[in-house]
Formats: C-alpha cells, sequence, structure tokens
C-alpha cells in the first residue's frame, strides 16, 4: 500500500518529477549494497527530493530487493506525481520502508502515517491480563534493545514462554538514523497503537515511517544478532613482576619471530629463482599460466598512475569480502571497494580458470586508457601483483541496462524521456569510438549488461575485452574466431567473421528495440510463427502499426510520433545489407532533429541460432572462442549494486 501524505504535487516532466525517478532508481540499486539501509537526494534548491530505504534486517536480499520492487511500484502506480509519499512494500513479508520527500528526513522521528495489523485468531488458553503482562515486559527488553543499536542497525528480537504449550516471538525495529530516544519513542508509539486497537490477538504488527514492531506465537525471523565480544582475560597476580621478565617476555618472541620471517623470505626468493629458471628455459610457445612483470612490459609501460599495488585494492574491498560483491561474469568477479581518499571503485578480478587471459586483459587496459568520454566507464588503473589481474574502474552505482529493462517491476522506472536519455547516451559512446577518439575502435559486445548506468541514469558503455582497433579508411576486418553475444551479432560477422563499425551499428539497433519494447533479443518470441525481436519489428512496420513494438506502460505518453521514429531509426541500423545501416554519425543526427528525413529500411537480417567456431587449432588470434553467450559477458544485474 503507498501512503500519499498532503505535501502538494509536481508536474509530468518537471525537474521534480524527474529527480524523484532518479531517486527511487537509486534506492533500489544501493539498498542491498548498503547492508539493507540507505539514504540519499538528488537536485538542487526547490527541485531537490530525498529519499530513505530500510529492509528488516534479517531479511534475504532476495527478499529485500523484491519487497523495494514492489514498494517503489506501488509508488509509480498508486501515487503518482506527489512531493512525499511512503510504502511499506505492497503486503510484503518481511516489509520494507521506501519514503521520499521534499525535504530531508535524516535522522527525523516521524510517525505518520501508521498502519497498524493483526492476526484474526484471538488468543485462547490465557487471559489478556495475564498475557499482557508477560508480553509487557518482552516488548520493554527488546524495544530497549533495538534502540541501543549502533548507526548500522537499530533491531532486536526476543522471546519468552507465554504458556506450557506456546512462545511469543517479537521483532523490534528502527531506521539507524534515529538517536537512541526517538528510537524508543517510535516504537513505545507504535506498541501503544496496537494495544489500542488489538490487544488479545494472537500476533500483530504496527507499521510507522521511522519504525516498526511484529510479534506472533510462531518464530517468523531469522537470528541475526552480532555475536558477543569476546573479552581479554587479565590475570591479575600479587606477585610483583621485575623489569628482567618483563624483558624476556616482550624481546624473545620479538626476535624469534623476525628471525623465522626472515627466514622465509630466503626461502621464498630461492624458490622464486628457480621458478624463474625454469620458466625461461621452458617451450616459448608454452600457454600463459601466470603473469609477472616480466611478461607484461606492455602493460607495465603505461602510465604509473594507472598502476595500483595489491594492498590497496585488498584494503579498498575489505579482502575481496562477499559482501563487497556486485556481480560476476565470464572473466570472474566484480567487486565494490573505496580506496583511502574516499573515492568508490569497481573492480573486476580475473579468475584464473576465466575463458579470457592475458590478451583480453591487456587488450582492455590499453584501449581504455586512453578513452575519456561521459558516455564510457572510466578506467581508474589496474594491477598484476602475487597473479591476481585487476582492473580498477569508477563505481557506477545504478548498475546495468538490463537490471532495469527486462524486469517487470524496475522497468517502470524508466520512463519515454529516460529511455530516450538513455539511448542518445549510447549513441554519443559508439559514435565517439568510431569518429571521435585517438583511434577508430569496434566494440564488437554492445548489449544491453555492458551499459552502465549512473546515479542520474546516464548510460556508460563498459566492457573492452573484445573491442579491436581499426584504420579510418577500413571498411571490414576479417577473423576467424567470433566473439560477442548471440542476438546482437550482425550476419556478416557470425556467418563469415567479417566485422567493422557497422557491426556495432547493428547492435545498437538491436539495443534500441529491445530498449522501446522491455523485451530481450534472445528470449522474444511472438505467436506459432517463432518471431523474433526483429522480425517482428518488421512486420508491425510493415502492417503500420508499429507502436504494438512499444513497452504497454509506455503507451499513455503522449509522444507517439517520436517513438515511431526511434523505431524507424532502429530498423535502419539492423538491415541485412551492412552497406545501407547508417553511420554513428547520421544516426545522432536523426535520434536528436526531426528535420532530418529518414530513408525506408529494408528486411532486417535474421536473428541467428547457432553459430560454429571456425578457427583452425593452434591458430594465434588473440580473440577468444564465442560458446553460446558472451564470453566477455560482465553483468551487475544479478547484485544490487552496482
Amino acid at each position: 500500500m503507498c501512503y500519499v501524505i498532503n505535501y502538494g504535487n509536481f508536474t509530468n516532466n518537471s525537474p521534480y518529477a524527474n529527480n524523484t525517478v532518479l531517486l527511487l532508481s537509486s534506492l533500489a540499486a544501493n539498498v542491498a549494497l548498503n547492508g539493507g539501509f540507505y539514504t540519499t537526494s538528488i537536485g538542487q534548491g526547490a527541485d531537490r527530493v530525498h529519499g530513505l530505504v530500510l529492509c528488516r534486517t534479517d531479511a534475504s536480499e532476495k527478499d529485500c530487493l523484491e519487497c523495494v520492487n514492489n514498494g517503489i511500484r506501488d509508488i509509480i502506480t498508486k501515487c503518482p506525481n506527489q512531493k512525499k509519499a511512503i510504502s511499506w512494500g505492497r503486503g510484503s513479508v518481511p516489509p520494507c520502508t521506501i519514503r521520499y520527500a521534499n525535504y530531508s528526513m535524516l535522522g527525523k522521528m516521524e510517525l505518520d502515517p501508521s498502519e497498524p495489523g493483526y492476526n484474526t485468531k484471538g488468543l485462547t488458553d490465557i487471559s489478556v491480563e495475564q498475557f499482557d503482562k508477560i508480553w509487557s515486559g518482552l516488548v520493554e527488553r527488546v524495544g530497549n534493545e533495538a534502540s541501543m543499536g549502533s548507526e548500522k542497525r537499530k533491531f532486536a528480537t526476543g522471546e519468552t514462554n507465554l504458556t506450557s504449550f506456546e512462545t511469543i516471538y517479537l521483532l523490534m525495529q528502527c531506521t539507524p538514523d534515529l538517536s537512541q530516544t526517538d528510537c524508543r519513542n517510535c516504537l513505545w508509539q507504535a506498541v501503544g497503537e496496537f494495544r489500542s486497537c488489538c490487544l488479545g490477538m494472537s500476533g500483530g504488527y504496527t507499521l510507522k515511517p521511522s519504525c516498526w514492531f511484529r510479534w506472533d506465537l510462531y518464530p517468523f525471523y531469522q537470528v541475526t544478532a552480532d555475536p558477543p565480544a569476546q573479552p581479554i582475560p587479565i590475570r591479575k597476580d600479587k606477585k610483583k613482576i621485575s623489569s628482567i621478565t618483563i624483558m624476556m617476555i616482550t624481546v624473545v618472541p620479538v626476535l624469534g619471530l623476525s628471525l623465522f620471517v626472515a627466514f622465509l623470505y630466503i626461502l621464498f626468493r630461492r624458490r622464486k629463482s628457480k621458478q624463474r629458471k625454469k620458466s625461461s628455459s621452458s617451450d616459448s610457445n608454452k600457454r600463459y599460466e601466470e603473469i609477472d612483470c616480466e611478461n607484461t612490459n606492455d602493460i607495465m609501460s603505461t602510465p604509473d598512475s594507472l598502476q595500483f599495488d595489491i594492498e590497496t585494492i585488498r584494503l579498498a574491498t575489505n579482502n575481496f569480502s562477499d559482501d563487497n560483491k556486485l556481480g560476476e561474469g565470464g572473466f570472474g568477479l566484480v567487486y565494490k571497494g573505496t580506496l583511502p581518499d574516499g573515492s568508490t571503485i569497481a573492480v573486476k578480478r580475473w579468475s584464473r580458470n576465466s575463458r579470457q587471459g592475458e590478451a583480453e586483459f591487456k587488450n582492455e587496459v590499453q584501449l581504455v586508457a586512453m578513452l575519456q568520454h561521459r558516455n564510457l566507464a572510466r578506467l581508474l588503473g589496474f594491477c598484476l601483483e602475487e597473479r591476481e589481474r585487476l582492473l580498477i574502474y569508477e563505481f557506477v552505482p545504478n548498475s546495468s541496462l538490463d537490471y532495469y529493462i527486462f524486469d517487470p517491476n524496475r522497468r517502470l522506472i524508466l520512463d519515454w524521456k529516460m529511455r530516450v536519455k538513455i539511448i542518445e547516451g549510447i549513441a554519443r559512446g559508439i559514435l565517439y569510438l568510431h569518429e571521435d577518439s585517438h583511434t577508430r575502435i569496434i566494440h564488437r559486445d554492445l548489449k544491453a549488461s555492458n551499459i552502465l548506468l549512473d546515479e542520474q541514469m546516464n548510460s556508460k558503455i563498459s566492457d573492452f575485452g573484445t573491442a579491436r582497433l581499426s584504420v579510418v579508411d577500413q571498411s571490414q576486418i576479417a577473423t576467424r574466431r567470433i566473439v560477442g553475444t548471440i542476438g546482437y551479432m550482425p550476419p556478416e560477422y557470425a556467418m563469415h567473421g567479417r566485422f567493422s563499425i557497422k557491426s556495432d551499428v547493428f547492435s545498437f539497433g538491436v539495443l534500441v528495440l529491445e530498449i522501446m519494447s522491455g523485451q530481450k533479443v534472445t528470449r522474444f518470441h511472438s505467436g506459432e510463427t517463432g518471431e523474433n525481436l526483429l522480425t517482428y519489428a518488421w512486420r508491425v512496420w510493415n502492417e503500420r502499426m508499429p507502436l504494438n513494438l512499444i513497452d504497454e506502460i509506455l503507451l499513455s505518453i503522449n509522444s507517439n510520433q517520436e517513438m515511431i521514429r526511434f523505431i524507424h531509426v532502429a530498423l535502419l541500423c539492423v538491415q541485412e545489407d551492412a552497406a545501407n545501416r547508417p553511420t554513428m554519425t547520421s544516426i545522432v543526427m536523426m535520434l536528436s532533429s526531426h528535420s532530418v528525413s529518414l530513408p525506408l529500411p529494408s528486411r532486417p537480417a535474421y536473428f541467428m541460432h547457432s553459430i560454429v567456431d571456425r578457427e583452425p587449432e593452434g591458430s594465434s588470434t588473440s580473440d577468444a572462442t564465442m560458446t553460446g553467450e558472451s564470453i566477455n559477458e560482465v553483468s551487475l544485474s544479478e547484485q544490487a549494486p552496482r
């Protein structure tokens, strides 16, 4: 249920409306990454929107995200155009709180609106007076414990025997930004409301903006209490300890430890020296196993400012803690980290078992290091130490495009104006790669999971592991190994290994159709004919019903002509003949100017259901083999951020 607080309305497409959409998106993307509690604000002055999201501390990440998505869906559909609103996740168990307003809520106790509820069954084996005495004692104990929590969590659970056969289970939680006093007062208000309406029932709850509680006669929560700190035993000896004894106790262990460390260091150096001698005498064509500085001179020659030491990255990611994991792909894992200066980073950690190897790592470092554009993910540096291959990128908080566009709930956040912004940003990023960078770059793996979204939902192209350089006047390049993702590859590349800047144009066209329809190209099927997204778009275009392609949540918007124009541009991009596809320069003009006339599109290429790797065994090409999905897939959509 979404509750509207009478605080005024905003108009569609106003700065406040746009900031509200961005804020709700940021809350959904960051709540799981911040332990179930996250606050932020977006905008300036009177258009600034403040938001807060809180999940129950014992909730799983999946339950938390499901509840938050349900709550945001309610706010968008049931509380439109409100300057202030709150939802508790529309009946989700466990509940969560999603709030936004045009003022800062941080540290402020708010008691209204309030939602009490109760089990319909009453108490049977005990009187209300006896129950109230036992229940009140438990409430006071758990409430005090919850209010005394930390700045990260104010949460407590408890239980007590009600009868010989029944136990009361109780959970209480406040937003952790509240003071101890405000948390306790909020909980007592919630308990008082339940007592007034529902005392004598066999379970119930009260939800408030700043706190909630629930109790029942069965264990409905997971115990997540922090382990108690173990006190350091102190031995009290009445006898006086001499200074010589103190010196012996202190110095001898330290001296022994130092000698042991020195011995291990000498042993390690000798073993390392033997390994290097053995490696130099082995077959020069031996498959790459480890990365040392001697093997990566071409990477290490990049500026020192791009080189991070391993200890800095371990400290930033808490030694690659699972709590900091953002997602994973074919190469390995991605972690969130915080550098000593406070800046947030995303660390791509290559797996030793990754199908991508030294070539892809070098490729990404050398290409991305020289790219600077607002619509490209920015590489901050790399690390090659202790058999680790790490790429350090700027942290992009709102995860990737596929996290939103293919999800029935999160897709509601992407209104038409925002989808236009994302499409135009992708187009400008590709144009930079093709025409405006120091050298022409063909990405070769453009897809929704490789489009990241920053805090303002600006699109940023990522993952350049399979990208290739091309001279300006080179129309096509041939390769014997196919890389990329089925559905986004044009036929001349998938079938014959020929790629060019028009390959990226084809992928862009597929992306636009996905963004317009909310449907994934590899999962779209229409009717018994088995149409794919491209052929369906072509059919409805020829039947003069192009709006049948549009995501149904956009059809109420009065932008039909602009939508039809975007479909038209997408169909020009996915034409079967690469020569007929426009360049990115033309595409950017066609998207931004209604005065530019568009040629009629021809039939699109059909979706390739299978690709055969034609790479002869022993070939020296650096491209990786495509097996089904992209070998270079970097998807952050399974974890909340980004």
